[in-house]
């Protein structure tokens, strides 16, 4: 064999491990410490510059985002809802479309790539899903909701701003629980981040 053709051969079979060791070593992973939201944007250099540039967009405080994220997918970037099983036993199919971090239905992420030109947003990308939660909770707060308002706010995202006017979740005491939970994992996230928030800052972290 041609000893140029064989140097050849063997450099794009080293790219082809390389980038294949790169996207595995860019794959996000849950954070290890998902209850510190401080140890979690020094952990995930990239989640805290998005969740900066969707405050800086949609206004919407880096507390409420990642309680948002965490109620909804725990981190993970492929959740979607747990199967149904046909006759309590073969797994039939999934409640909702939801699924990524936000596990934004598919349709009302039709909706936010529509309205925002974000036409490439993946679900499972952090920074698209980070900047879908601002844009959904931006329209709350034209409404008169308050931006640390947590639990108003994952009401209306799980019931919708019509559904939450029409108080569709006082029949749901599951979803009235999982709201207080959004708050107060957004309180907890609060006083944590304002105990870091300029260590942060000053790092900024931005070539990630």
């Amino acid at each position: 064999m041609n000893m140029n053709l064989f140097s050849k051969i063997r450099l794009n079979i080293l790219s082809i491990i390389l980038a294949v060791c790169f996207i595995q070593a860019c794959t996000s992973t849950p954070p290890e410490s998902p209850d510190n939201i401080c140890k979690i944007f020094k952990e995930k250099n990239s989640w805290y510059k998005a969740a900066m540039q969707a405050e800086k967009r949609w206004k919407i405080p880096p507390y409420v985002l990642m309680s948002f994220v965490f109620q909804e997918s725990s981190y993970q970037a492929k959740a979607k809802p747990d199967r149904a099983k046909l006759l309590g036993v073969i797994p039939w199919f999934r409640p909702s479309s939801a699924k990524g971090y936000s596990q934004a239905l598919t349709n009302t992420w039709n909706d936010y790539m529509d309205e925002t030109g974000n036409t490439r947003a993946k679900r499972s990308n952090f920074k698209d899903s980070s900047d879908f939660i601002g844009w959904y909770a931006s329209k709350g707060y034209y409404q008169g909701f308050e931006r640390t308002d947590a639990r108003s706010l994952y009401l209306a995202y799980h019931e919708g701003y019509k559904g939450f006017e029409k108080k569709t979740y006082r029949k749901k005491q599951w979803l009235i629980a999982v709201s207080d939970r959004v708050q107060a994992r957004s309180s907890m996230y609060q006083q944590q981040y304002w105990g870091c928030a300029e260590d942060l800052k000053k790092k900024r972290f931005w070539f990630f």
